[in-house]
């Protein structure tokens, strides 16, 4: 396998507009480093202490992004270097980011999770959730936050129709949220959806973001 070489296989594929997130968790410093030499600058972690780890002894131009399920009591581990938080998925969560970055002075990119997939198991919002929270007194005192935009997860399923409608779903609570909440925001732009095996069709539907990992660098380790 050749970091490289997949890395340059899999740009000729995503078009101009649209950010490859190379996804780096569980992987070691090395692989990073490679595709890093090879011109990758926007890596995605699910960890906050593995993040914080490999930031220490990485290139300091990387843009790092999390995109886990990420505990209230993490953030403060990435709260002074992270470019953006894919997982914003309770009120809980985004006023503990608002905390954390205040005591950096930092203002940290946020999008809103949203539960799209048939799974149980995944994490995110409703629509109901994300608009009570959005008219919330809280919400509106949070000025180290900045919500840019949206991320969800498909169905982890061979199924490429029903992925291709829960990508179009997500467009659509994209487009809802930013009539609703966000019209005069010109940086609420960002739809990150889409994986190293359906990434292609999450593009066709709109996304911004790809979160791809396993087609740059190999199999996931679950034993880490």
């Amino acid at each position: 396998m050749n970091i490289s070489e997949n890395l340059e296989k899999i740009r000729r594929t995503v078009p101009e507009g649209v950010t490859l997130v190379a996804v780096s968790k569980t992987k070691p410093v090395e692989d990073l480093q490679a595709a890093y030499d090879a011109g990758q600058r926007v890596f995605g972690e699910n960890h906050a202490l593995e993040m914080r780890d490999k930031h220490q002894v990485l290139p300091a131009d990387i843009q790092w992004h999390f995109i886990g399920h990420l505990q209230t009591n993490k953030i403060k581990y990435i709260a002074p270097f992270v470019s953006l938080i894919h997982s914003v998925d309770s009120q809980k969560l985004l006023h503990e980011i608002n905390k954390e970055a205040r005591k950096h002075n930092r203002v940290i990119d946020c999008l809103l999770q949203f539960h799209i997939a048939t799974e149980e198991t995944k994490f995110g919002l409703d629509y109901a959730e994300a608009s009570e929270m959005l008219r919330s007194e809280d919400y509106k005192t949070m000025e180290n936050i900045n919500i840019v935009g949206v991320m969800g997860m498909a169905t982890n399923t061979d199924d490429m129709s029903l992925v291709r409608s829960e990508f179009r779903n997500l467009k659509g609570i994209f487009e809802q949220l930013k009539a609703e909440f966000f019209a005069d925001k010109q940086d609420f732009t960002q739809i990150s959806m889409g994986m190293s095996h359906d990434y292609p069709i999450a593009i066709e539907e709109g996304s911004t973001l790809v979160r791809v990992g396993s087609a740059i660098f190999g199999a996931r380790n679950y034993n880490i």
